[in-house]
């Protein structure tokens, strides 16, 4: 009986259900709720294998990004009917995120002081500092770090998807 099924079975018999008939289009909304974390890992390997063989459009609805991250090129974000943003998943970070983390590891203690004056200190737990810079800055600022501190490994990224996506919904960006 159906109803004895756990959500993650109930999720993978409805992803077999409609790969019946090898759609070409192929519509799934948050596929991987229920699943467990190698099951998830697992679906998306096989949607995007799917997507190879058939040359099937997959749409796909989720708001966990890692989903997202995983399987899409395109994505379109809608707020109450309204596309906010409509293009390469990539593209939305560079064009959105005004800031990027760089994240060092040091070999010997530093003041935060001194941190504060390169940018936006989130995080201080000697050995490991994270700074949100500027995103035109962020060369310039771990140059700066690689040269005035005891640097032992530095880590340079865009904030997260997650993040830009809060950003967008949260209007702290003008969307064009």
């Amino acid at each position: 009986q159906v109803r004895k099924l756990s959500l993650g079975q109930r999720m993978k018999c409805e992803l077999i259900a409609a790969l019946i008939h090898t759609p070409k289009i192929l519509f799934l909304d948050e596929p991987t709720i229920g699943l467990d974390v190698v099951m998830q890992e697992k679906l998306r390997e096989f949607v995007k294998e799917y997507n190879e063989k058939y040359n099937a459009t997959i749409i796909l609805t989720s708001h966990y990004m890692k989903d997202v991250e995983q399987l899409c090129k395109r994505i379109i974000v809608i707020d109450h009917g309204k596309i906010l943003y409509d293009g390469n998943l990539e593209d939305i970070v560079k064009k959105y995120a005004k800031h990027k983390l760089l994240t060092v590891q040091l070999s010997k203690k530093v003041e935060l002081e001194k941190f504060k004056a390169l940018g936006e200190v989130t995080s201080f737990e000697y050995p490991k500092v994270t700074i949100s810079v500027v995103r035109e800055d962020s060369n310039k600022v771990a140059a700066k770090l690689l040269e005035k501190f005891p640097v032992e490994d530095l880590n340079v990224e865009d904030i997260s998807i997650e993040e830009v996506i809060r950003d967008v919904f949260s209007e702290k960006f003008t969307i064009d």
